[in-house]
């Protein structure tokens, strides 16, 4: 049937990695004593010792120690995929060890006409709440086509020096074609802004009137890709990434474009939001803005997938409905075989309970900017966004402290995410010779980490490891989570469908649940699948078990799932989930 394959590894990326002798921040390396670390450092170090990633140097991939090993395994068996298109990039330097770096790749600032912040506001507060990567990524259109570019780059090379312990990217915020909004970023070089100015002049739905869901505008947006990828091959830039933004908020991300972006160039456009951000709109009003979490509050338009349900366009527990839908759009992805990953970003623009605003005066469409933000005297209770890091983070599995280690984490869907703290750290592992007892690694077993494939003889014995670090301490809004449950959730891969509109799967389902209850130490969890004999995949979720139903596939699918979020009522600190991405198993 021809399931899938590894991917080669003939791809045009991470051919200069310069970047990759940077040294660890100061909060990751052990032999700095605490006294000698600035409060945003300590901070970042405390949230490290949490995890248990702190002590003789990092410990591997994840609460383990010997993870390395799980990293190596994974790089030399990749992402599964199916045709002639590959499915993740390089892979990870055997033997090396694995950095947990969190981040968020959808920021905005002044350079946004709806924003307000400083670069250097998003990037401090940034770090000060954990992260190690973000990227700038403001709107798209066309005053920031003609200067905005330009403009914010000397600020985003200002806080690369400014804060050596965080990686900056610069991207933007693409209007895609026929379709929603997407990260789009490139690897930091001399012709980050000439690319990303070219590739929004010509590409951009917003500055080429193409918004419209035509077969023409969707060809466009195929187009853009595909510049991307030429510029990486030609190497004006090292590297290039697209993620979706929101997918689901206003239908118009359908099926088959989500197939197409992700064929045409499977090492451009990777993934998606998992969780969007604007997870404090749903916080009840008075004290909070009275709106739907996320902002997905809205309906179909005439540009909308006319099949997507009426409960797509809202969040469930915080997640897109395409993500929390357990045999929804994105298992139907997986049961493909596609390699297409998940993240969770804060979206921010204003936010919550701060006291700044944008000064009077100015003229965004003729400066490219508003001024610097002011103190306004009371903190704003209507704004529905966190400081990068404040509640939602993307976790990426690095094999070194640097923008290449970390797009080819992104790329290979070492990934997973949480909300509010849930959780500190995770290592999760499929295996071979396990006897679904964790007993520990068998000589000569293999196994891969998040985004790999476990290539096994047919009728090999195979189990799911997750050692999980718990929150150990408080989170952001000074509460400590409980891990109530974990879930695993497992799936066949079938091959590639007929229809490119399909957005469900049939064998994909809930089939185990931890009950964890607890918010200090670690946990360590096993999953035996059985002998294996066709292809599968698994992936898995945990919740503080405050607000569950049925998913919508069915009480037999999905028994305990993520709630539909309630407009106008849905607090996001009682409402906590982690998300992994996937792992496959390919019998021969």
């Amino acid at each position: 049937m021809g399931h899938g394959h590894p991917p080669g590894h003939d791809h045009h990326h991470g051919h200069d990695h310069h970047d990759e002798g940077r040294p660890l921040p100061a909060a990751m390396d052990a032999s700095i004593p605490d006294s000698e670390l600035s409060p945003e450092q300590l901070s970042r170090r405390g949230i490290l010792r949490r995890a248990g990633l702190l002590g003789a140097g990092l410990a591997g991939a994840g609460v383990l120690a010997g993870a390395g090993e799980s990293f190596a395994a994974a790089g030399a068996g990749g992402a599964v995929t199916t045709g002639t298109a590959a499915a993740s990039g390089a892979s990870a330097k055997p033997g090396k060890k694995t950095l947990w770096l969190a981040g968020d790749h959808h920021i905005h600032t002044q350079y946004s006409s709806d924003a307000q912040y400083r670069v250097i506001d998003q990037v401090r507060n940034g770090v000060r709440y954990g992260l190690d990567w973000l990227v700038i990524t403001d709107h798209g259109g066309a005053t920031h086509a003609r200067i905005g570019v330009e403009k914010t780059n000397p600020d985003i090379r200002a806080a690369r020096e400014e804060i050596p312990d965080a990686l900056v990217f610069q991207g933007l915020e693409w209007n895609i074609p026929a379709a929603e909004h997407a990260t789009v970023f490139v690897h930091p070089g001399k012709n980050e802004v000439e690319v990303l100015k070219q590739f929004e002049t010509d590409y951009d739905g917003g500055v080429r009137g193409a918004t419209a869901d035509t077969p023409q505008n969707e060809a466009l947006a195929i187009a853009g890709l595909d510049f991307l990828a030429e510029q990486v091959q030609r190497r004006r830039v090292q590297d290039a990434l697209m993620l979706a933004n929101h997918p689901a908020r206003r239908g118009v991300d359908s099926p088959h474009e989500i197939r197409n972006w992700r064929d045409a160039q499977p090492t451009i456009a990777v993934g998606m939001e998992g969780a969007p951000g604007h997870q404090a709109a749903g916080l009840p009003a008075p004290t909070g803005p009275g709106s739907a979490r996320g902002y997905y509050g809205s309906g179909p338009s005439s540009n909308s997938f006319p099949g997507y349900p009426a409960e797509s366009y809202r969040t469930w527990g915080g997640f897109d409905w395409m993500t929390a839908t357990v045999g929804g759009l994105w298992d139907s992805l997986l049961a493909e075989g596609k390699a297409w990953w998940i993240t969770a970003n804060s979206d921010s623009h204003r936010n919550y309970a701060d006291t700044s605003t944008r000064p009077t005066g100015g003229n965004f469409d003729a400066d490219g900017r508003y001024g610097d933000p002011v103190y306004s005297g009371a903190p704003n209770l209507t704004w529905g966004d966190y400081w990068p890091g404040q509640y939602s983070r993307t976790h990426v599995g690095a094999d070194s402290f640097s923008y290449a280690a970390v797009m080819r984490g992104l790329r290979e869907g070492r990934v997973w995410v949480d909300h509010g703290g849930l959780i500190s750290g995770l290592d999760a592992r499929l295996r071979t010779g396990g006897n679904g007892k964790g007993a520990g690694k068998a000589v000569g077993a293999k196994e891969v980490t998040l985004g790999g494939t476990l290539h096994v003889k047919r009728g090999s014995r195979v189990e799911l490891v997750m050692e999980i670090a718990l929150a150990n301490g408080p989170n952001w809004s000074q509460f400590e989570p409980t891990l109530a449950r974990v879930d695993v959730i497992r799936g066949a891969v079938t091959g590639p469908v007929t229809d490119r509109d399909v957005f469900t799967t049939p064998d994909t389902r809930v089939v185990k649940s931890f009950d964890v209850n607890r918010s200090r130490g670690s946990v360590t969890l096993t999953y035996d699948l059985g002998t294996v004999t066709e292809p599968l995949y698994v992936r898995m979720r945990g919740t503080d078990g405050n607000r569950s139903q049925p998913g919508l596939n069915g009480a037999d699918i999905d028994p305990h799932g993520p709630a539909l979020d309630v407009v106008g009522d849905a607090d996001p600190w009682r409402d906590l989930w982690f998300y992994t991405n996937p792992m496959w198993v390919l019998p021969a």
